[in-house]
């Protein structure tokens, strides 16, 4: 009996060692809250100091530009509604496959007098240049395109957009949680206002992540208290979880092209294996992550099909982790115009550090194995 293989590593990532290592002190008698005055607090302050100058080097950040929150979806969160509660009702534009934290967060801003706009995306699931432009000349205050799409790992252009966005004087963010560790991610160069990132996508810990937001951008806070974190994001900090963050950025940065380039290639083996299944790999012919692998096979449930794959020891989803409890088709495929009932079959293989060829090489058979077995039953039953 062979351990289980994990495949899912754009849902989470595990705990790199080094990180768990640097974070157990924190754990144990290096305590402290970084807001008091003695020692213990000194040493806490220290710490997050040290992470946050980490945090901004993996992104070509300054370290004040790095607001600590609990993860992704707080911090994409705190760029949508922040920006729009210092400025009166407008337009919010955001691309139609974001993540539903950013999606639904726009939506949102509806409630309070906001008109809200969906930027169209070709059958590739790269943002339309022409919607977006056309987007743009309604004049939004904000717009949010991501830079990586957890389900494709589709990689948007982002700069030019960005460049566009600043020209009808719009706040650009980016969503860049699936991107860092896998692409280069530069907030300069980028020229975005803000952008998003996660410690637990690049082998940190769950529940931490940061906003990197420039300073001309005024934010209102979505937590109000001690005001910690310039104010943005009160709360006694999570410093066993900030300091792994900040070593995690450092080490996946060390480590980007030697993973992309292995990844690149497991992803290659596996899509070509996909192929002679009958498989449709969706977003195959633009820039992707290097190891996300979206698919699906006509006729075949995908959430059946993952289901019994994980019984066979493999893990995989059948989309984006966040969304999972939601038994609609995938909304990126639909903004793709992938049709309802090839959406509905679709299945996520991402693989990460620890995967390896022979990994593939018994997912690809116990894939085969199973679609024999549910297309067995198709034709039984029809």
């Amino acid at each position: 009996m062979f351990a289980p293989v994990y495949l899912d590593h754009n849902a989470t990532s595990p705990l790199d060692s080094a990180v768990r290592e640097a974070m157990l002190p924190y754990l144990g008698a290096r305590f402290g809250n970084a807001s008091s005055r003695h020692e213990y607090g000194r040493h806490a302050r220290a710490a997050i100091d040290a992470a946050r100058a980490q945090v901004a080097a993996a992104v070509g950040a300054h370290p004040t530009e790095v607001i600590f929150t609990s993860g992704g979806s707080e911090a994409n969160n705190l760029f949508i509604k922040g920006a729009a509660a210092m400025q009166k009702p407008g337009r919010v534009a955001v691309s139609a496959i974001e993540h539903p934290c950013v999606r639904e967060a726009a939506r949102r801003l509806t409630r309070q007098g906001w008109a809200f706009d969906e930027i169209g995306v070709d059958s590739q699931g790269v943002v339309d240049g022409a919607d977006f432009s056309a987007r743009l000349s309604a004049a939004p205050a904000l717009v949010s395109i991501m830079l990586a799409n957890n389900e494709t790992g589709v990689l948007q252009d982002i700069a030019p957009l960005a460049a566009e966005a600043r020209r009808r004087s719009a706040w650009f963010h980016t969503d860049a949680v699936q991107a860092l560790g896998k692409v280069p991610v530069d907030f300069r160069r980028l020229g975005v206002n803000a952008l998003t990132v996660s410690a637990h996508k690049i082998y940190g810990p769950i529940g931490v992540g940061a906003l990197v937001v420039d300073k001309r951008v005024e934010l209102a806070p979505l937590i109000d208290g001690g005001g910690q974190e310039r104010g943005l994001r009160s709360g006694t900090e999570n410093l066993a979880a900030i300091v792994g963050f900040g070593l995690a950025c450092e080490l996946a940065e060390s480590r980007r092209g030697a993973d992309a380039t292995r990844l690149a290639q497991l992803k290659a083996e596996l899509e070509h294996g996909l192929g002679g299944l009958g498989a449709i790999v969706f977003s195959a012919d633009v820039p992707r992550l290097a190891g996300t692998s979206f698919f699906a096979f006509p006729g075949v449930d995908g959430e059946t099909l993952v289901g019994k794959l994980d019984r066979a020891g493999f893990a995989c989803a059948s989309g984006s982790a966040c969304s999972s409890a939601n038994p609609e088709p995938s909304k990126t495929l639909l903004a793709m115009g992938v049709a309802p009932e090839v959406a509905r079959g679709a299945i996520r293989v991402s693989v990460g550090r620890a995967t390896t060829q022979e990994d593939v090489n018994r997912f690809q058979v116990a894939l085969s194995e199973e679609l024999n077995k549910l297309r067995g039953l198709t034709a039984m039953a029809s």
